[in-house]
């Protein structure tokens, strides 16, 4: 073989690795029925969403909604950790059926994957001492009130907050929380998933206020998985209707699944 062959020869197989590589592959309802299984990928570093129990298995939000997915679909549930960078490449190269991973649904992310109907969201809202009388933007006037510096928390108090609002903008979402539990401010504005963890930690001293923006989550398949696509959406919808998600967000989030994932279709 001429130098020139084996060197087209090279890059031809390379060019078909790299090609199958980046190859997406639907995932087949009837092989996934066949097998038993259902293949989760979830992240395990997202709490409340995904987490490590005692024993470093799998637990969190997602963690039980995927098994109640394995549950509706009749089958056993296999729960594999990925991360945020490898979600999706997991999902698109069959190492997953599914993706429980607290995805966003947004534009960009549904040019390559098939998402479901939403199960579950994260809000951002501004919460504070029971005692605070704040319903709407206009009540921040004359109250102080802590952020993370230059989060999203930041950009969404910063843009409704009036003239006479004192926003304080912390490192980090540790010392803005620190300024909230201490009383150096009053109100925070923070995500339902820090909310959540200081609820465990005071239990009812704060309460939300009023909401300031909101992302929902849904359970994403490979293109072309047409028929589990199907049978996900009838579980989100099942799941939500008989109380299912409520009573694991409560588990998880302290509050049922917020209106605005079950509206958002």
């Amino acid at each position: 073989m001429t130098l020139n062959r084996r060197l087209f020869t090279t890059i031809a197989a390379s060019a078909l690795a790299l090609g199958l590589a980046g190859a997406t592959l639907a995932a087949d309802l009837a092989d996934i029925e066949s097998a038993g299984t259902v293949k989760v990928g979830m992240l395990v570093d997202f709490p409340p969403f995904g987490l490590q129990d005692n024993s470093g298995n799998p637990d969190g939000y997602d963690a039980d909604v995927a098994k109640a997915l394995g549950e509706y679909l009749g089958m056993d549930t296999q729960i594999v950790p990925v991360t945020g960078p490898n979600r999706i490449p997991y999902l698109l190269s069959g190492q997953v059926d599914v993706l429980v991973a607290s995805l966003g649904i947004t534009e960009e992310r549904a040019q390559k994957v098939d998402f479901s109907d939403p199960y579950a969201g994260i809000s951002i809202a501004v919460y504070g001492d029971k005692g605070v009388d704040v319903s709407e933007a206009a009540g921040l006037d004359g109250q102080a009130i802590a952020v993370t510096r230059a989060s999203t928390q930041d950009s969404g108090v910063t843009a409704v907050a009036p003239e006479g609002t004192q926003i304080q903008r912390f490192d980090d979402d540790a010392t803005a929380v620190q300024a909230l539990m201490s009383g150096q401010v009053k109100l925070i504005g923070a995500s339902n998933i820090i909310m959540a963890q200081i609820t465990q930690a005071t239990g009812d001293r704060f309460d939300k206020k009023f909401d300031l923006s909101s992302q929902v989550q849904g359970i994403a398949v490979a293109p072309g998985s047409d028929a589990l696509l199907d049978k996900v959406n009838a579980f989100v919808g099942q799941a939500t209707e008989d109380g299912t998600l409520d009573g694991i967000h409560e588990k998880w989030l302290g509050e049922p699944l917020p209106d605005f994932v079950k509206t958002a279709k």
